[in-house]
């Protein structure tokens, strides 16, 4: 059975900020550089306060918050300290497998169909 075209099979990383955010706009950078050291995972940015309706009831109160997903099992939601370093380390354990197993609820899940759809809008 194939992916709908709203479910990707491959790895997926989506970064939840604002622009209004400082720290945001300096991660956007190591964000960037960590595209290149990942090739075969596509990153998202998606500004919270633009996709308002996409968020539905989630609420980010830390930024950067990822979503990482590989299809359609979100493996890690949450806060991350804005550092390629440590960021690296944790997609290294994700894609070698190391730390695969769905980690969040519905509601992250239902987080990242209603992402995906506007990020395919968007294309």
């Amino acid at each position: 059975m194939r992916s709908a075209p709203s479910e990707p099979a491959g790895w997926q990383v989506i970064c939840l900020c604002a622009q209004w955010c400082g720290v945001c706009r300096q991660w956007n950078a190591v964000f960037d550089a960590l595209k290149e050291r990942f090739a075969q995972v596509a990153f998202e940015w998606v500004d919270v306060e633009d996709q308002a309706g996409a968020m539905g009831d989630v609420e980010i109160e830390t930024f950067p918050t990822l979503l990482v997903a590989q299809g359609d099992a979100v493996l890690f939601f949450g806060p991350v300290q804005p550092s390629s370093v440590q960021v690296a380390r944790l997609l290294d354990r994700l894609v070698a497998g190391t730390a695969i197993h769905p980690v969040a609820g519905a509601q992250a899940r239902a987080l990242l169909v209603r992402l995906r759809t506007v990020l395919l809008l968007k294309r």
